[in-house]
């Protein structure tokens, strides 16, 4: 298979190491990746204002430079959610509905595509996990607290076989951080509080590590959590699938 790999601007920008493991960890799972040098955001931060219209740009771009690939792979839930379900402003041509049902989150790729959840990683440390919102509840990622029936997450399948690693439960579960996008931008004091709520959550459960599967969520929490000095790490779950060594 060709898989392309799309790396979001802001992991681009912010974020390069995430973007390098991702590809370290397909390259050790025998994936044959490619790396569009064209590509750009996919729209998701205009679409989300109400932008839409604005955003046909981007995404007819993405189209483009990802159309000739088997699967597309990427390390944020919330990218991959907006290519699969935003995508329809788009003339759905064949190519867009290629890309569109095409496109994973990284954990979702492994998981389901690939069969694999052992990836012989190494990790000895308290992990707790963030369940972004997009990933679970838009990409079904994993099952939702509130729902009833058999527990699945295809997260935990990956964490719960590094070598070493503690997952710690937490309290509230799968509680949104309060990020949001733009929500932490116009509605600030609500998306800080659902931070801070989310950190000690974290705090009070043992954990050393955060981690997720959508570094924008983990951004906002890393904020919060270097600005009030607090003892706790955030890693990208990509990084740790792809760690032998201590942090």
């Amino acid at each position: 298979m060709k898989v392309g790999l799309f790396i979001p601007c802001y992991i681009n920008q912010l974020y390069p190491q995430v973007g390098i493991a991702t590809l370290e960890l397909l390259e050790k799972l025998g994936v044959d990746v490619y790396y569009p040098k064209n590509q750009t955001c996919c729209g998701q931060p205009l679409g989300n204002s109400g932008y839409e219209e604005d955003s046909k740009g981007a995404c007819r771009l993405f189209v483009e430079n990802f159309k000739s690939y088997d699967y597309i792979v990427g390390p944020s839930g919330s990218c991959i959610y907006h290519v699969k379900k935003h995508f329809d402003i788009l003339e759905q041509t064949q190519d867009v509905i290629n890309v569109r049902n095409n496109a994973y989150e990284l954990c979702e790729f492994i998981v389901k595509i690939l069969g694999r959840t052992d990836l012989g990683a190494s990790f000895p440390h308290k992990v707790g996990l963030h369940k972004s919102c997009h990933g679970l509840r838009g990409l079904k990622l994993g099952s939702c607290s509130e729902v009833m029936g058999d527990h699945y997450s295809t997260e935990e399948d990956l964490l719960n076989n590094v070598k070493g690693l503690e997952l710690m439960s937490l309290n509230r579960k799968d509680e949104c951080c309060g990020f949001g996008g733009t929500f932490s931008v116009f509605e600030e004091a609500i998306s800080t509080k659902m931070g801070k709520d989310r950190i000690n959550d974290h705090i009070d459960s043992n954990v050393e590590v955060i981690t997720g599967a959508d570094h924008s969520c983990l951004m906002h929490l890393e904020g919060l959590i270097n600005r009030n000095k607090q003892p706790l790490k955030v890693m990208h779950i990509a990084e740790i699938l792809n760690s032998q060594t201590q942090v």
